[in-house]
């Protein structure tokens, strides 16, 4: 019939769409009228009619044979030079990675029971170890953070009781945040824990000891003897309700400077959100 493979691909292109006619308009109502044009099947895509000849139409089924084929491959996933089936499991948004890649090591194992002989199931890439590497590396960080507060804390006041006071607020202050972050729904990832600041978290604590340390030294110079175990309370409380109200002040301002990160959307404020 003189037709290139060019005139079947464009005749198929130009009878596989739908038409728009307009709309009707009847008491107060329109309706949409739409011509179906689209292949939806082997039978209609033979049936497009590629030219007419002395008016005898010439259809797809008279110079090609359609059947369903093979489709067409893309790509392969080789392993140490053989070939292999590669799989993706994808998570769904506000999941657990961790949580995630558990439960799919485990249906793993369940399908590797169902497989002949020969197949196995190997994990290429599992994102559990990156996670468990960070949470370690941030881990190894807060203690090392702690450890050196704690120094610095007892090179300052010169006292090692009064450094061991003002560090105990450090797990004291984790244990509020994590309950915080398992009741608010943030999870422990690199920037949530990586914003624990160990040096702002002791900042209050440091006031109120170093206001009772100096209390107490000018109490005991006055009274030339040692304070007994009363006094030393009875002091405690007044010293620290001297400087309380400024450390509320101070601790608030740190607060409030992380609050204009809530306000960040997009990519910029899922990384920053945690942090805050």
């Amino acid at each position: 019939y003189g037709l290139t493979l060019r005139d079947l691909v464009e005749a198929i292109a130009h009878n596989n769409m739908n038409l728009g006619a307009g709309y009707i308009e009847r008491n107060g109502e329109q309706f949409l009228v739409r011509v179906p044009g689209q292949i939806v099947g082997l039978d209609s895509l033979r049936e497009i009619v590629l030219d007419r000849r002395d008016g005898v139409p010439i259809r797809m089924k008279d110079v090609a044979g359609i059947e369903e084929g093979q489709e067409l491959r893309t790509g392969a996933a080789t392993e140490n030079g053989r070939e292999v089936v590669l799989g993706t499991a994808f998570m769904l948004i506000g999941e657990n990675s961790r949580a995630v890649s558990q439960r799919t090591a485990e249906a793993l194992q369940g399908v590797q029971k169902s497989l002949p002989a020969g197949v196995k199931v190997n994990a290429v890439y599992d994102r559990t170890v990156l996670v468990d590497r960070t949470i370690a590396t941030v881990s190894k960080n807060l203690i090392e953070g702690a450890l050196l507060v704690i120094v610095v804390l007892f090179l300052l006041l010169g006292n090692f009781r009064a450094a061991l006071i003002t560090a105990a607020v450090i797990p004291l202050a984790m244990l509020m945040t994590v309950t915080g972050m398992v009741k608010g729904g943030v999870s422990g990832n690199l920037m949530s824990l990586g914003a624990l600041d160990f040096g702002l978290i002791v900042d209050g604590a440091v006031i109120i000891i170093e206001n009772c340390l100096r209390r107490f030294g000018e109490r005991q110079h006055e009274l030339q003897r040692v304070l007994s175990r009363e006094e030393r309370f009875e002091l405690t409380a007044v010293a620290t309700a001297e400087v309380i109200r400024p450390s509320l002040f101070g601790v608030g301002i740190i607060t409030a400077v992380y609050l204009p990160i809530f306000a960040l959307t997009g990519v910029e404020g899922k990384m920053f959100h945690p942090m805050a």
